[in-house]
């Protein structure tokens, strides 16, 4: 009988802007991101039998028990920064009504787990406001991106993505959490397995200013020579899980050791 405790630790149910390019997908989502703590035994997904979203006028999502992939985006990753899963799934059906989301946990030794959050529409839209002007701005401005090849020499542990600042160009504040994969396009990028990510969600307990403004990221781990490497910023209207109203997904970049 597997062993382990289920308890959750945060919900993120918000508006995705999915500004990836050429997926054929709309633009405008919604998300939920179920978070857990380490169970302290069998990894969670073989501890739960299912989970629902329920939301205002009657709304219910059903959260997939699988692997989370680029093809299905629903279904549960191991975060290696945390030893623990969290579940995701992209819904397509537009942004979120306004109001109070739960999601409901049915476990195998026949306990519910429930964790709920209110979404506000009003930063999501102050964001986007922000964002949709200077979209193409800010993705030109990453380096190195583009498809570029870093100069021969480059020392490949601190690695530095520079960007413009979208709090510079329009005066509204964002968050942004950053992702990076060894893979030499979007089709390859595969979450279950990122070379690195910044945690902004718990790096924020020791600096609560984590992730703001950025025009900068710094990639800590030694990036492998001779390797094509793509990543993804994020954008979100704070560093909070549960906080969070929208989340803008921005166009993937690739670049080349």
């Amino acid at each position: 009988m597997p062993q382990g405790k289920v308890e959750l630790y945060d919900l993120m149910a918000c508006n995705v802007y999915m500004d990836f390019e050429n997926t054929g997908l709309p633009k405008e989502q919604h998300k939920f991101l179920i978070a857990f703590y380490p169970t302290g035994g069998d990894p969670v997904h073989e501890l739960i039998d299912s989970i629902t979203a329920r939301g205002p006028n009657g709304y219910v999502a059903e959260v997939a028990n699988q692997p989370y992939t680029i093809s299905n985006l629903n279904g549960h990753i191991f975060d290696r920064t945390t030893n623990s899963h969290w579940y995701m799934i992209n819904l397509y059906s537009g942004f979120m009504e306004p109001g109070e989301y739960v999601i409901e946990v049915k476990c195998k030794d026949g306990s519910v787990k429930t964790i709920s959050r209110v979404q506000d529409n009003a930063p999501s839209d102050k964001l986007m406001a922000a964002y949709l002007p200077q979209r193409e701005r800010l993705k030109a401005s990453y380096q190195p991106g583009q498809g570029q090849q870093l100069p021969a020499g480059t020392a490949l542990t601190g690695v530095e993505v520079t960007c413009d600042s979208l709090k510079e160009l329009s005066g509204v504040d964002s968050w942004t959490v950053f992702r990076i994969c060894e893979a030499s396009n979007s089709k390859e990028f595969n979450p279950q397995n990122l070379y690195w990510w910044d945690n902004i969600f718990l790096e924020r307990f020791s600096n609560p200013e984590a992730g703001k403004n950025r025009n900068r990221i710094r990639i800590p781990v030694e990036l492998k020579a001779g390797s094509a490497f793509t990543y993804f910023s994020e954008l979100t209207d704070g560093n909070s899980m549960g906080g969070t109203n929208i989340c803008i997904f921005q166009p993937y970049q690739t670049f080349y050791t």
